[in-house]
């Protein structure tokens, strides 16, 4: 009995895979608004191309035939979002250690506005709206503070297509690290969201690379699929 319910859901996951042109649409937002500094910005971009390349994450991408598909920007202000690298199929390693390479290569675009979080939502939406079809898709936004221009989350959520998607949050805190801060409070409440949704915590900005890796290994790795219906990666 038991065997034959495994058997279904493997078979059921596989053919949900086989429709699709990848597994997981992921969406990586980086904050450079104006509370994040020069040296804040080099240790969250050093973190992000080590988390991309660390061994954990490269298993996780490639523990399945049916690629991921990534695409990263930059947000700050209501109308400063800057698109690092479009989407991009990751179906063999190398185009993994690129991207890294592109992260790595790449400088802030904006370092004085400050932070719009709805609009880079927004901007999010209108990035899967546009990108390949995939079994999943999910938003990786990341920051050192709660919205403070213009629209929030709430709004975002109900102005844009988000049906479907899940929005997870890297938080980097910056107070008392052994209680939760305001910060983690808003992202639990207002940010996350969407099935599996999921919040990972940086302790500082020299957290920043432990914090994405962990995270990025358990949004990468294939969900199970279940008989009953599908569940988000790290669901």
């Amino acid at each position: 009995m038991i065997r034959s319910a495994l058997t279904g859901a493997i078979l059921l996951g596989a053919a949900a895979a086989e429709a699709s042109e990848c597994r997981l649409a992921l969406v990586m937002a980086m904050d450079v608004s104006s509370s994040v500094d020069a040296g804040e910005d080099a240790l969250q971009r050093g973190g992000l191309v080590a988390a991309l390349t660390a061994p954990e994450v490269v298993r996780a991408f490639f523990a399945s035939d049916v690629p991921v598909a990534l695409a990263i920007f930059e947000w700050s202000g209501r109308y400063n979002q800057e698109l690092l690298l479009d989407w991009t199929l990751i179906d063999r390693p190398a185009k993994l250690v690129s991207v890294a390479e592109t992260v790595a290569a790449s400088t802030r675009s904006h370092n004085d506005f400050p932070t719009a979080m709805g609009y880079a939502l927004g901007y999010s939406a209108g990035l899967l709206e546009r990108g390949p079809d995939c079994l999943y898709r999910t938003i990786d936004i990341a920051g050192d503070g709660q919205n403070n221009e213009g629209f929030g989350p709430e709004q975002a959520y109900k102005a844009f297509p988000f049906e479907g998607v899940t929005v997870n949050g890297l938080v980097v805190n910056g107070a008392d690290f052994e209680a939760e801060t305001g910060l983690i409070a808003f992202y639990k409440a207002e940010v996350l969201h969407g099935p599996g949704a999921f919040i990972e915590i940086a302790q500082g900005f020299d957290d920043y690379e432990r914090a994405m890796r962990r995270k990025l290994e358990r949004e990468v790795t294939p969900p199970v699929i279940g008989l009953a219906g599908k569940v988000a990666p790290g669901g």
